[in-house]
């Protein structure tokens, strides 16, 4: 088990992380049988979510990227969106499942949905692993939730603040020292 760092608060375990993308998994089978689907993972954040759920889903899959960003540097969402990296394959006509770490306020992945929806997908989906409603600026409801969680800054698993803690097989609450 890997230890946990002075300025982190375990919240999730990896265990527990990884039972529930098992379970999310399974969720998103039952919902897409006999579909193929397009997985677009919101990096960086969601890199070590997509990753594993990706395994995890017995279906036909194909998966991309995009690169959003809403926080630049430290621990707070400026609110403006801007779309980094595109995906790299067509959308029209098919089944996506976004699959972001986190919704907050909202804004990030409400903007990345409308982009996708312009784009004429048969479908599309969002997959987050934390959702924190008590943040929320822009109503968004996620397909498929991991787990919610009070208002709290939180690393590891993905997340990080300032590029640090990604590398983290847990989720913590961050506390600066």
């Amino acid at each position: 088990m890997a230890k946990i760092r002075q300025n982190i608060q375990l919240l999730l375990s990896a265990q527990a992380i990884s039972q529930r993308v098992i379970e999310l998994a399974r969720l998103i089978e039952a919902h897409h049988v006999g579909k193929e689907l397009i997985l677009i993972g919101l990096l960086k954040g969601a890199y070590c979510f997509m990753a594993d759920l990706a395994r995890e889903i017995d279906l036909d899959i194909q998966i991309s990227f995009m690169t959003v960003s809403s926080y630049g540097s430290g621990q707070v969402s400026s609110g403006s969106i801007k779309i980094i990296q595109d995906i790299d394959c067509a959308i029209e006509g098919k089944n996506v499942l976004i699959v972001e770490d986190i919704i907050d306020t909202g804004q990030t992945i409400d903007a990345v949905f409308k982009y996708l929806q312009s784009r004429l997908p048969a479908s599309v989906r969002i997959c987050t692993l934390l959702d924190k409603p008590s943040c929320r600026k822009v109503f968004v409801k996620a397909d498929y939730v991991g787990f919610t969680i009070e208002d709290h800054f939180v690393v590891g698993y993905g997340m990080d603040v300032d590029g640090n803690y990604r590398d983290l097989p847990y989720i913590g609450i961050y506390t600066s020292v």
